[in-house]
């Protein structure tokens, strides 16, 4: 049996233009962290190999000094490490890939066709291939000839398991024809969970650090064990902060900040949230509510997703100016009852005629 850390999808020096610049700037140095922690992990579960499954740089323009920790730290692995550069890291003779001295145990694919790589102390072949530009529209398993030698076959590649991508598509009856006993993919930054095509197991690892909302929850790598015809797969976590979505109904909320705290977990100050105002009350006060939860967490959005209650659309019988609104949009909420706008012009629009009402017609 072998012992495999399956990563992809570091990111490394994102941007993470969605926080503040201090926060942005603090998240792209724990993100620089990514590397050694991996390192400690593959340490402390004796892995006997490495596979990286590209988009481990976030462009072709990043810090050489983030590509050297990331050298150092894959460098004190005590096995072999495998990387598969991805679209947004593609080889050529010009990127960092190239132009900087890696450790001996680190092994990066270069080639445009998959290759193979004899591992005889751990009785089994890495095939690889690699991305050599920002764009790949045939599938990278293409040439793929695994013999049937009773070896271990793993597979480290970039690619898209969709018939159709333009971030080398790969069909599912091509990872069945592939041979592979394990194929670890990365450009997904969702985790999969473990996968079968015929006698091929296969994953994606999903990103170890979420950059923003779309990348919600825990995020690591996976811990896999490997041996001719069976695969198990367990998922470690690796990231230091999560983004989470949240949702708070505030019907007959007396207090909305109480109501939002409620939602917040024990170790929010750790992590970015966005919550989801929902329910029937009068317009909330976003700004005081930021103001009063925003120093319990490391980051925080509001969406206000609230609508009118329901007492407050009878006064569209008013012959008045608040009447007169309310009718109007009491008209346009029933057209399209899921439009936000709507209800977010009928609540502001009522605060307003509140605090400055014309008297009657």
């Amino acid at each position: 049996m072998v012992k495999i850390i399956h990563g992809a999808d570091f990111h490394l020096d994102s941007p993470f233009s969605g926080l503040s610049p201090q926060h942005s700037a603090q998240r792209r140095s724990e993100l620089r962290q990514l590397p050694q922690r991996l390192a400690d992990l593959a340490r402390t579960e004796g892995a006997d190999l490495v596979l990286l499954s590209g988009d481990l740089l976030d462009g072709m323009h990043i810090y050489r000094e983030t590509v050297q920790a990331l050298a150092q730290a894959l460098g004190s692995i005590p096995c072999p490490v495998f990387i598969a550069p991805g679209n947004h890291d593609p080889w050529s003779q010009h990127s960092l890939y190239a132009g900087l001295a890696w450790p001996d145990n680190v092994h990066i694919f270069s080639a445009q066709t998959p290759e193979g790589i004899d591992l005889p102390d751990l009785g089994c072949t890495v095939w690889g291939r690699a991305f050599c530009t920002s764009h790949l529209e045939r599938s990278p398993l293409e040439g793929l000839n695994v013999p049937e030698d009773g070896r271990l076959h793993l597979g480290c590649f970039h690619g898209d398991v969709a018939p159709q991508s333009d971030y080398g598509p790969i069909t599912r009856e091509e990872i069945a024809a592939s041979g592979l006993t394990y194929l670890a993919l990365g450009h997904i930054h969702q985790c999969s969970g473990l996968q079968r095509e015929g006698d091929t197991f296969w994953a994606y690892p999903g990103c170890p650090e979420g950059r923003g909302f779309d990348e919600t929850g825990a995020k690591g790598v996976l811990l896999v064990a490997a041996e001719p015809g069976q695969v198990t797969a367990r998922f470690v976590p690796l990231c230091q902060r999560r983004y989470e979505i949240l949702s708070v109904d505030l019907t007959g909320a007396s207090h909305g900040a109480t109501a939002l705290q409620g939602v917040l977990p024990e170790d929010a100050a750790q992590h970015i949230f966005r919550i989801l105002l929902t329910g029937e009350c009068e317009a909330p006060d976003l700004s005081a509510l930021e103001r009063a939860l925003s120093p319990l967490c490391y980051g925080l959005t509001l969406r206000d997703h609230t609508r009118l209650p329901q007492n407050l659309w009878a006064r569209r019988e008013e012959d008045s100016l608040t009447g007169l609104f309310l009718r109007s949009m009491w008209e346009k909420c029933q057209a399209e009852p899921d439009n936000q706008l709507y209800q977010l012009c009928a609540r502001y629009g009522l605060a307003a005629l509140e605090n400055g009402e014309e008297g009657r017609l």
